[in-house]
């Protein structure tokens, strides 16, 4: 689709871009997982929500996990609630045989969930009330990207096992970083996993008096520095919780491995996410190599939000001169108040366009191989069915 034919604005992208083929990705049987990253606002759940859609009308059976989506579009999907349990998704047409449900990821909850599974009742009430659990399991930074591929990897299991999808598309949170979606797990493993942490759970596990007392030698001057900067009583929770979080530590290990792994599989998809912004293609062109490095595989960029302008044929200048010369005729009165005004957001327009081309084009002269899907910005919202469906059609159209 033309921007304008102004010089600096002919297409969004060079005629030779590749084109993200959308209906070819999400119909293939042997693709079952497509993840959408990107940094945060720039569309990811509404992409996501939009290609989950488009599948399950084409005949899929999917489950579409959100984060923290729009109010509205939460809505339109049936998730007036946040609810980590999938739930079918009324209102699509299913003429093919497809089905969509959808959740909205609980951080919290699924955390709850691996510490009830992987612990005995006990030690998992422990857990459950302990204050720093509690604290670790809400807020620290990199447990709701963590959690993701937890729900992700219990999504995948459940599909495995009974059947009811065969294609999962996950939202990654709203990060700073697209990064952070595959970093997490190892940061959160490096804390849970880290030298004073472990020093911390000794005690409780100490293995004689002996080794008690030396390992209680060696945390003398520690936990006095300690007592002093967080308090006592903040530390005494936080050993109760190391010793009794302790046994679960090999089992968040060996799923982030798993789950890392089901992310290079060959049947797992990625879908970064950016607006024709500098920082959100610079974000999008770091995550793309960071996935060609850990082999991960590519099916394409999605460049949301590009503006399309109509009446190519008037350029920005033409627009603007118009514009000057009836304020100048007519700057007694307000008869063409309205015509100076469009002209001038017409001129607007042609050069957002203009800057946007021209930092897509760069994006695709450092990546020429990826494959790009482009959705026009819209005049409102996406906050129902009718609305993804456009964003769907509108991917899967050769722009």
């Amino acid at each position: 689709m033309a921007l304008s034919s102004d010089p600096g604005v002919t297409h969004v992208l060079p005629a030779n871009t590749n084109h993200l083929e959308l209906d070819r990705l999400i119909m293939n049987p042997e693709v079952k997982v497509i993840v959408c990253c990107g940094s945060g606002g720039v569309g990811k759940t509404t992409t996501a929500a939009a290609m989950a859609l488009r599948a399950a009308e084409a005949g899929r059976k999917v489950c579409v996990m959100t984060i923290d989506p729009a109010k509205r579009l939460a809505q339109s999907m049936g998730l007036t609630e946040l609810d980590n349990t999938p739930r079918a998704v009324q209102g699509i047409g299913n003429l093919n045989g497809g089905s969509l449900d959808a959740m909205m990821l609980d951080m919290k909850r699924t955390f709850d969930e691996i510490v009830v599974a992987h612990a005995e009742p006990e030690r998992a009430q422990a857990i459950l009330e302990n204050p720093f659990y509690q604290a670790l399991s809400s807020s620290f930074a990199g447990t709701q990207e963590y959690m993701a591929m937890e729900k992700l990897g219990q999504l995948r299991t459940e599909a495995e096992q009974t059947g009811v999808w065969d294609l999962i598309i996950v939202d990654t949170p709203p990060s700073r970083s697209a990064l952070d979606f595959l970093d997490a797990p190892k940061r959160l493993g490096s804390f849970l996993d880290g030298r004073m942490m472990r020093l911390l759970a000794a005690p409780a596990k100490g293995g004689g008096r002996i080794a008690g007392k030396i390992v209680g030698a060696g945390l003398g001057f520690a936990t006095g520095a300690l007592n002093k900067i967080v308090g006592a009583q903040v530390l005494t929770d936080l050993q109760t919780f190391m010793a009794s979080f302790d046994t679960l530590f090999g089992g968040f290990r060996h799923r982030a491995e798993q789950t890392y792994a089901q992310l290079q599989a060959p049947d797992t998809r990625f879908i970064v996410v950016a607006a024709p912004e500098p920082d959100a293609l610079r974000e999008a062109a770091y995550f793309v190599e960071r996935l060609g490095d850990e082999d991960m595989p590519l099916a394409g960029l999605v460049l949301n939000r590009v503006t399309v302008v109509p009446l190519a044929d008037l350029t920005a200048e033409a627009a603007i001169a118009a514009a000057d010369r009836l304020a100048e005729s007519t700057e007694d009165d307000h008869e063409h108040q309205l015509t100076e005004d469009l002209l001038r957001l017409h001129a607007d327009n042609i050069n957002t366009a203009r800057r946007q081309s021209q930092v897509a084009k760069r994006f695709h002269a450092a990546h020429p191989l990826v494959a790009i899907g482009i959705v026009p910005t819209q005049s409102e919202d996406i906050h129902d069915l009718a609305g993804l469906r456009l964003v769907g059609n509108l991917l899967a159209t050769e722009i």
